[in-house]
């Protein structure tokens, strides 16, 4: 038995790889500080019906389940993050007004998921809670286009939706849960033959919106023709509107911005927009995210919400492999000279490695490109010898 081995889809992070991830945290979290919001750092472990009360049965599917030791409760290890950051705004913030949050840990997840296929992502998000209004998802879309430009993606293309149009439509039919969840299957694969066919009982107008929502995708004009051939209600009327102010409000970044309003990613967890960027380079979603705004009500207090998460380990998939950062090299030398300008070099932010005893055959391992060579009284950093 090879004891070192881990399990499918889990994998450690190399230096070089785990270097530049970090770097990318630290600069996404200050972009996130600069705009307010506040980083918290939720546990690992939680109550189960804390982590999935609410956000439907996909969350629950993914979340490894425990038993706690000390209760008997079943615990569960979280598989998404922003749960947790509804939990903090409602009860441990308890903020009347807007509240905006930050985060990024891992998560683990019964199967693998996302760009890097891993049952680990690194997730790391941003959710702004107390505004139910477009404004509050136009922040946290313009802060998503940001970090993803930071981290170097460019060409950026930007996906959005509104399950509320297709929430709308059943419930005003009357659609029981059993035909509503297949609908929604249909509706996903784009499948207008299937659609049809399961609302042949249902009043033609609605029967034939839910079937135009599979041919409702392009850019903004697409708006205009969902004006012209979905029913004339105030909640979709509602809901285009908002998602032409995003269309306009985005402009300004230099973003390709396309619709499609038979996508319904999450539409168990989120109750309004939702939206996902891609990029060239990349086989699946760079970021997710949407408005949610029942989730606050299992924790008692509900709360308008919106926001955005992405995988730190999957954002990193398509950049040019990383490399180990070059080291200035200093010897083993009591000298204090040397002490103090190694340290000095350390407090700019230079990466210094004293040699140890015995290991002189190694230094080809230390990733030196630089050495400090002493000159009469003093060390000055030179060039490694070919």
């Amino acid at each position: 038995m090879r004891n070192w081995l881990l399990p499918e889809y889990i994998e450690d992070v190399l230096p070089a790889e785990a270097a530049r991830m970090e770097h990318l945290r630290r600069q996404l979290l200050d972009l996130f500080a600069v705009h307010g919001y506040q980083f918290v750092i939720p546990p690992l472990l939680e109550y189960l019906e804390s982590l999935i009360t609410g956000v439907g049965h996909d969350l629950d599917l993914a979340t490894f389940k425990v038993v706690d030791q000390l209760t008997g409760r079943l615990m569960g290890v979280r598989a998404d993050t922003t749960p947790q950051a509804a939990r903090i705004d409602a009860h441990m913030l308890n903020n009347q007004g807007v509240s905006r949050l930050c985060y990024a840990g891992s998560v683990l997840r019964t199967t693998p998921s996302g760009l890097a296929q891993t049952r680990e992502p690194l997730q790391l998000g941003a959710e702004l809670f107390g505004h139910a209004g477009v404004e509050s998802d136009i922040e946290v879309q313009r802060l998503m286009v940001k970090a993803l430009k930071l981290a170097g993606v460019t060409q950026l293309h930007l996906d959005f939706s509104h399950v509320g149009i297709f929430r709308h439509l059943v419930r005003q039919a009357g659609v029981n849960s059993e035909l509503e969840q297949a609908l929604y299957a249909a509706l996903q694969s784009k499948d207008q033959a299937e659609v049809r066919n399961l609302t042949a009982g249902l009043d033609a107008t609605t029967s034939a919106a839910l079937c135009v929502l599979t041919e409702l995708n392009g850019g903004a004009d697409v708006l205009e023709r969902a004006a012209q051939v979905l029913p004339a209600t105030s909640a979709i009327a509602a809901a285009l509107a908002d998602l032409r102010q995003v269309a306009q409000q985005l402009q300004d970044l230099d973003v390709n911005v396309c619709f499609d309003l038979a996508e319904l990613r999450g539409y168990h967890y989120h109750s309004g927009m939702v939206f996902a960027a891609y990029a060239q380079g990349y086989a699946g979603p760079l970021a997710l995210g949407g408005r949610y705004d029942e989730v606050g009500s299992a924790f008692g207090r509900a709360r308008p919400a919106t926001g955005f998460s992405l995988d730190l380990r999957g954002l990193v998939t398509a950049l040019p492999p990383a490399e180990i950062a070059q080291a200035i090299f200093a010897p083993y030398d009591h000298d204090p000279a040397l002490t103090a300008k190694v340290d000095a070099l350390r407090a700019e932010g230079q990466i210094v490695i004293q040699e140890l005893p015995g290991h002189e055959s190694h230094r080809n391992e230390l990733q030196c490109d630089r050495q400090l060579v002493k000159q009469g009284d003093h060390w000055e950093v030179q060039a490694m010898p070919s």
